[in-house]
């Protein structure tokens, strides 16, 4: 049984652990030991078997772990199998190669609509998926079921972006604006910051630090 409160720390190695298992699927493994799955992602057994052991009991002593079973509850755990849908605000190129080659439908969700102000891509198609105009935004949220909303928007408009796509009622938003955004009083709104330079900047200090 799921655990009242899990750490960011066990949600954010969820994805690496389904990334994983499912490689190993795919290989036709059958069974894994937490040893070496640990191995193989850099972990330890033991924070393996207490990551997993916040959401019940998957492993089998002497047997290890069955990799399509733990890897299909895993997938139930990160709410693959809710049918979820997004739409994509700014369809310039972030959001355009995102569209052409992020695989949002084996990550669970389903890409159903872009925005965008230009009448260039207005009324046109990326990689199958259609492209309204911005003002059409309200009206289709509200028209059709949208869980999560893609923010790749110029930061001069993120937050107005932002705040509209929450008061249509919108459940999560991926932000890829550098642009930190306020809920202004949608608490259950869940926001996931993508931040590159962030991640550029972290291994800009691995690599100095083994100079210094």
């Amino acid at each position: 049984m799921k655990k009242d409160k899990i750490s960011s720390a066990v949600i954010r190695r969820l994805p690496r652990y389904f990334r994983y298992l499912n490689d190993l699927y795919h290989n036709g493994i059958v069974r894994v030991s937490s040893e070496t799955l640990a191995r193989s992602m850099g972990l330890t057994a033991s924070q393996i078997r207490q990551d997993l052991s916040c959401f019940g009991g998957f492993g089998q002593q002497g047997y290890g772990y069955n990799v399509e079973r733990l890897r299909d509850e895993v997938a139930a755990i990160l709410g693959m199998n809710n049918n979820h849908t997004i739409i994509i605000l700014g369809a310039g190129n972030l959001g355009r190669a995102l569209i052409e080659n992020f695989p949002f439908r084996s990550s669970g969700f389903r890409l159903t609509a872009a925005f965008d102000i230009d009448p260039v891509l207005v009324g046109t198609r990326l990689g199958g998926v259609p492209v309204y105009h911005v003002d059409m935004l309200q009206s289709y949220i509200a028209e059709h079921k949208t869980d999560v909303a893609v923010l790749t928007v110029p930061a001069s408009v993120a937050k107005s972006s932002a705040a509209l796509l929450m008061d249509c009622g919108i459940e999560g938003l991926w932000n890829f604006t550098n642009v930190e955004i306020p809920k202004n009083g949608h608490e259950n709104v869940r926001i996931e910051n993508v931040h590159f330079a962030d991640s550029l900047l972290t291994l800009s200090y691995m690599i100095s630090e083994e100079k210094l």
